[in-house]
């Protein structure tokens, strides 16, 4: 009766020590480090995007995003805004306000400034330092990095490779092959077998990564394949990938390929895996998994809301399996989540609407941007452009165009007759110069309206965001602080208000590490 009572107790205390915000923010368990480490990155993402998505949430789960105990509902809420520590940091590098992917991954990674487009270097891109995955991959830790975008993009390269410039994609990916790192996935790479630009190596990448011990798999099923049969060193490149080599926005994700959070799965099975196969062959020194939602970023510089929502939710999902990892070890899991700047200028509100938000509008949008253009702007474009084009200046083009605006009402959801009369001249205007490359603005009115965008693509995501009551400033990233969040073993580290090479600093402190860029 005592054993069975003593028993009883223990379990009920690590119930309690489980739920308790001890356990949430990794205090008051002694002095062991987290052995496994979850970090997370969204690109271009900041308290913007995360408060458009849960506004989303809320509408198409039936409430309003005006109302605010729809809002706090927890299935309106995302996993991150629901973790216990919260935190912000500043974004700027070495010297700009605005940061770039590539100095802020190298701040994140490495806990120091350097200027814009140099990874793994510091701001005279003459000394490399190793980062936090490379010192967590010499303990001895399975690291495993994902994306979204090309595996030898700026965020992910910072986590593997010291350039001084992020356009050296060849060198990048000759870095990947030779990290020794157990898992790659996500999208693919930009020049594997060739420079990408004078200054960068030209070697086979393919050849190096078969030399190196790593199977590259390249469709759904031999990937999935890995949670029962795991590999040593392995890269997992999804089916179809747009022409960056990146995956498609989530909102157009095929049905062959791995999610963000699907390929995180994929990941931690292989890990797990690979030591319930080998038994006591090789001691489990833990695992850091690096995952970047780098298409967030890509859906705000072209001002696309809906783009950017979806790839928002993915990003979140995989924050959703790091968090049932956390369940199964929860004193050992250190999970952080943070973006590493904010990009176009996503505003809550906007001018048209004031107070109001009308998120519902949103769901008449039934793919990216980038899909529209690709598919139904390109059919479009081809059978009109010599009919309409010899009229350019014709001040109705688009509103006489029945097929164009019947794609406009079955993907954007927007009716020309519910149009103000300074959105039709608007979209006239976006209308001309995409199909014909001319209109009647300037220069400097088209650069500010479209910012290099297909112009009636990008005037229908504004006008659809505005109507929902979402406003865009910029193209490109702006320098506001990004809020960050962390749960889990030693997550209290995270709290405050702090710089973005702290971030890698408090890491590296969690897991008993010193950064060479500090010594």
């Amino acid at each position: 009766m005592a054993k069975k009572l003593s028993i009883s107790i223990a379990v009920l205390l690590a119930a309690a020590l489980m739920a308790s915000p001890l356990a949430a923010d990794g205090r008051g368990f002694g002095d062991r480090m987290p052995k496994y480490i979850f970090f997370f990155l969204g690109d271009g993402m900041s308290s913007s995007q995360i408060q458009a998505t849960e506004a989303y949430l809320t509408t198409i789960n039936g409430g309003s995003a005006m109302v605010a105990k729809d809002l706090l509902k927890p299935e309106n809420r995302l996993n991150m805004s629901k973790l216990h520590i919260t935190g912000i940091q500043t974004t700027y590098d070495a010297f700009a306000l605005m940061t770039d992917s590539a100095s802020s991954a190298t701040a994140f990674a490495g806990g120091l400034k350097t200027k814009s487009g140099t990874i793994g270097m510091d701001e005279t891109a003459t000394n490399n330092y190793k980062n936090i995955a490379q010192l967590a991959h010499e303990a001895g830790r399975y690291t495993a990095v994902m994306t979204s975008v090309s595996l030898d993009h700026a965020t992910p390269a910072a986590y593997y490779a010291s350039v001084p410039n992020r356009g050296y994609m060849n060198s990048i990916a000759t870095q990947l092959a030779e990290s020794g790192y157990e898992f790659f996935g996500g999208g693919g790479l930009v020049c594997p077998d060739a420079a990408c630009r004078a200054g960068d190596t030209s070697n086979d990448v393919w050849a190096l990564l078969a030399a190196k011990g790593y199977a590259v798999l390249n469709s759904k099923a031999d990937i999935e394949d890995l949670k029962n049969n795991p590999m040593d060193k392995v890269v997992c490149i999804n089916e179809i990938l747009d022409g960056s080599q990146a995956m498609p926005y989530d909102i157009d994700r095929p049905g062959e390929n791995l999610s963000l959070a699907e390929m995180l799965e994929v990941a931690i099975a292989n890990y797990t895996g690979q030591f319930k196969n080998r038994g006591q062959m090789r001691r489990d020194r833990g695992a850091f998994f690096m995952i970047e939602g780098g298409k967030i970023d890509w859906a705000c510089h072209a001002n696309d809301a809906m783009a950017t929502i979806g790839d928002m939710l993915d990003f979140d999902d995989a924050v959703g399996v790091a968090l049932e990892f956390y369940k199964k070890h929860p004193l050992e899991t250190l999970i952080v989540v943070t973006g590493d700047h904010e990009t176009g200028g996503m505003t809550i509100g906007h001018a048209t609407t004031a107070y109001k938000a009308y998120y519902e509008k949103l769901l008449g949008q039934t793919n990216s941007y980038e899909h529209f253009e690709a598919n139904q702007w390109a059919d479009h474009k081809a059978f009109h452009a010599g009919s309409v084009c010899p009229n350019v200046a014709d001040p109705d083009n688009l509103a006489t165009s029945a097929d164009m605006l019947s794609l406009i009402e079955t993907h954007f959801g927007l009716k020309w007759d519910d149009f103000n009369d300074y959105q039709k001249e608007k979209l006239e205007d976006a209308y001309d110069k995409s199909l014909c490359g001319a209109n009647n603005n300037s220069n400097d009115e088209n650069k500010l309206l479209y910012g290099g965008y297909n112009p009636i693509i990008v005037t229908l995501t504004h006008i659809l965001n505005e109507k929902a009551s979402i406003g865009w400033t910029s193209y490109s990233h702006t320098g506001v602080p990004v809020p960050v969040f962390a749960h889990g073993r030693e997550a209290w580290r995270f709290a405050g208000f702090y710089d973005n090479t702290d971030i890698a600093k408090r890491l590296a402190e969690a897991i008993g590490q010193m950064l060479p860029a500090l010594k």
